[in-house]
């Protein structure tokens, strides 16, 4: 678990008239192995968790190789909108990608980091890939944190946690031309939440893939969405150009995968 007074933070940037800040953080994980996790923080300009009214952050994990810029790109302007309506958001990497109980020792940390230091006490989880796995393992043990999830071409491996997600929202994207996780993959899913007293919702794209390099913006529109539903936050009209506005353009969003080390562990 996470000693929240001892995160390292390394840097701090806003930039020209963006409402948001970004701050780089290391956040300490107290377990077996101990060490940090290397994460991004978007925060409102200005922000002031005492006087905020929102209590609900969003984190973002990435696949099997870690990184932080998500599929095609769209984690980093995905933060950016959320945070210029006052929802903070992570984006995070991992001590060891790909090893679960790690993954999720390091999800907890994250999460013990803002409410400790920001005193924010619900969060909500997307996860691409191997990103399932942590998501729905701490999705469905944390029921007083964790108000929705939302995942992009999941794994079904590790993710059992989602028959303990009810009556919180899931959200599951999945290409159908995906050759690294087949699309029946997030349909199990979807059967697996198996609830009616709940709200889960399937959106397959046709003839797209494993990063949804097709349907990017759509995506996104759409964790948007979800986030700030899960937020309590409704959707008028700044709120609706504000998920609509296409930060990343297409040819952009390979390149910030590899700079963002997305792309160590998962092909496309």
């Amino acid at each position: 678990m996470g000693d929240s007074k001892a995160f390292q933070g390394t840097s701090a940037s806003t930039n020209g008239d963006k409402q948001s800040q970004m701050l780089h953080l290391n956040i300490p994980v107290r377990d077996t192995y101990d060490g940090t996790v290397p994460t991004y923080l978007h925060l409102p300009r200005n922000y002031n968790h005492q006087s905020s009214s929102n209590k609900t952050a969003a984190i973002l994990m990435s696949g099997a190789g870690g990184g932080v810029a998500g599929p095609s790109s769209m984690y980093p302007p995905l933060a950016e909108k959320l945070a210029s309506i006052n929802i903070p958001v992570i984006r995070m990497d991992y001590r060891h990608p790909a090893r679960n109980r790690f993954c999720v020792a390091d999800t907890l940390a994250v999460m013990d980091y803002l409410e400790h230091e920001h005193s924010i006490s619900q969060v909500v989880l997307v996860g691409w890939s191997f990103g399932g796995a942590p998501v729905f393992t701490v999705g469905g043990n944390d029921t007083r944190r964790v108000m929705g999830c939302a995942t992009v071409a999941s794994q079904t491996a590790e993710t059992e946690g989602i028959t303990k997600l009810a009556p919180r929202p899931v959200l599951l994207m999945h290409g159908t031309a995906d050759t690294t996780l087949h699309y029946r993959c997030s349909k199990s899913l979807f059967e697996s939440y198996g609830s009616t007293k709940g709200k889960r919702e399937l959106k397959l794209f046709e003839g797209d893939d494993h990063a949804l390099t097709k349907n990017a913006v759509v995506a996104e529109e759409l964790l948007c969405r979800f986030i700030m539903d899960c937020a309590g936050i409704e959707m008028g009209e700044m709120e609706r150009r504000v998920a609509m506005e296409e930060l990343v353009r297409k040819e952009e969003s390979i390149e910030g995968m590899e700079k963002g080390g997305d792309l160590k562990g998962e092909k496309i």
